[in-house]
């Protein structure tokens, strides 16, 4: 008999908070965290914008000495995982052989790359960081979590592009269902904004170039052009429901359903007409019940053809049901955290169980004849909903969605 699995946990760090309550305040409140780039000088880039963290301080997390040796993605990453792991108060709870963790990243430690390629080119091989490998791999935030925790069960780095961190969530689940572990810190972390990074993404013209932060992420409208890029990290304690009511455990909703499927079309464009997408929702929602009042939280990038496929996929997932469907798009107001949007999207939809309020798309203006379902525009809503997804799409065609059931 397979297990029922719960989220006891969570912690995050984000453009427009570095933790949960911060983040949820702002995007309660339509909090757009989207500004001029502070990180490098974009004088001689098209794209002036993006959703940095602010005010982060790793020296709540690690010590200095630890921190100096760490990617940003990795501090980002042991942040999220620290706030979620006090947040369910499950260490020392939980045998060690049975805590796992299953971490990801869309990029790793580009930012290391990018500095340690520099100082090659400048001033020789000898120059290059002893820790350059292990600063940058993406496998290892995974181990650095089960180190500080010592989980010595179950560890993975899932690897699919924007999709990361929600498939680290939905691979949890299934490691917990199967009886594989009582508990597992699952999540993903991204710290890609440097010149390198945007200028690969401006390039293939997936960027937008408007300069207003208020009107450049704006998914679903017909304004929209490209997306921001964002960062941060996301984690959630992803619990056998069994072992989470022993030790007295806060549940704040069960996992219900994972889709797991691949669009097998195209390197970076969804499939027309959301058909691989629409499996996917179909596949998490198996647990759907007629009586349920759901909520989604979109992918909605803020590219053209994202957003108009996405809307196809709900259709086509959902028929006419669709219509009644409230779904919001958060990375109007986060931007895309690229690796780390799953896991940061995942914990929305979570809240949104847990408080009754479904965050807004921000900046909504234009109705676009494509996009042509409920997006929650500019404000957020009070509603008992019972029933939340999440979905996140990846380059290569890679599609997830995590269903959540309020408890």
């Amino acid at each position: 008999m397979s297990q029922r699995v719960v989220i006891t946990g969570m912690g995050c760090v984000t453009p427009v908070g570095n933790n949960i309550a911060d983040f949820w305040k702002s995007l309660s409140a339509g909090k757009v965290g989207i500004g001029n780039i502070t990180k490098f000088d974009t004088e001689d880039c098209k794209v002036k914008i993006a959703a940095e963290v602010k005010d982060f301080d790793p020296a709540l997390y690690m010590d200095f000495n630890e921190a100096r040796k760490l990617d940003l993605y990795s501090q980002y990453a042991l942040a999220s995982a620290a706030q979620a792991v006090a947040d369910s108060g499950i260490e020392g709870k939980v045998d060690p052989d049975r805590f796992g963790v299953y971490f990801g990243s869309g990029k790793g430690g580009i930012n290391t790359f990018v500095g340690e390629t520099n100082k090659l080119a400048e001033r020789g091989p000898s120059r290059v960081s002893a820790n350059f490998i292990p600063m940058t791999i993406i496998n290892i935030a995974a181990g650095l979590i089960a180190i500080k925790y010592k989980a010595g069960g179950v560890n993975m780095a899932v690897i699919t592009a924007c999709a990361t961190g929600a498939n680290c969530i939905g691979e949890a689940y299934l490691a917990i269902k199967a009886g594989r572990a009582d508990a597992i810190i699952a999540g993903g972390s991204e710290a890609a904004i440097n010149k390198l990074a945007l200028a690969g993404f401006q390039n293939m013209m997936a960027l937008t170039q408007r300069s207003d932060p208020k009107c450049a992420s704006i998914p679903f409208d017909k304004r929209r052009d490209g997306f921001v890029m964002g960062e941060g990290g996301g984690a959630l304690i992803v619990e056998d429901y069994e072992h989470a009511k022993k030790r007295g455990a806060r549940i704040y909703a069960e996992i219900v359903g994972y889709g797991n499927t691949c669009d097998a079309h195209h390197v970076t464009a969804p499939m027309p007409g959301g058909s691989g997408a629409a499996r996917a929702l179909k596949i998490a929602a198996a647990e759907l019940k007629d009586t349920d009042s759901v909520y989604i939280n979109a992918h909605g990038t803020s590219t053209p053809f994202n957003d108009k496929t996405e809307t196809a996929a709900v259709r086509l997932a959902f028929g006419d049901r669709a219509d009644k469907i409230p779904m919001s798009s958060t990375k109007s107001m986060t931007g895309h955290m690229l690796g780390a949007a799953g896991a940061v999207e995942a914990i929305v939809s979570v809240m949104a169980l847990h408080t009754g309020v479904l965050p807004p798309t921000a900046g909504y203006a234009e109705k676009d004849p494509e996009c042509d379902l409920d997006y929650i525009p500019n404000k957020a809503r009070k509603a008992n909903v019972t029933f939340a997804m999440s979905s996140t799409f990846g380059f290569g065609g890679h599609n997830c969605v995590l269903a959540f059931r309020k408890i």
